[in-house]
């Protein structure tokens, strides 16, 4: 049986997508289709760059916990309503044509 040859990606390549996910808190499958690699790929450069620069970030209190909660489900309702309104709006263009 053959053995696939990996492609070789550079420690910049990787750091640099690895960056992406973890500081700027893009979605894995959206860097991974950015950078043409599998998400598989970017979770493991993920998992390798929180290992190395491991931030020790103090604990959040019960109420920060609790507000982060309530702050993250909000965020989602209003994904949700911006992209209904966004296929209202698309619907109601081609109606009027």
């Amino acid at each position: 049986m053959a053995q696939k040859k990996s492609r070789g990606f550079s420690p910049e390549f990787r750091e640099a997508a690895a960056r992406e996910v973890v500081e700027k808190s893009r979605p894995v499958p959206d860097v991974a289709r950015d950078c043409g690699v599998t998400a598989q790929s970017v979770w493991n450069w993920v998992k390798a760059y929180r290992a190395t620069h491991a931030v020790t970030d103090p604990e959040l209190t019960v109420s920060e916990r609790a507000r982060l909660q309530e702050l993250e489900r909000r965020v989602r309702e209003l994904e949700e309503e911006n992209q209904f309104l966004g296929k209202s709006v698309a619907f109601f263009a081609k109606k009027h044509r």
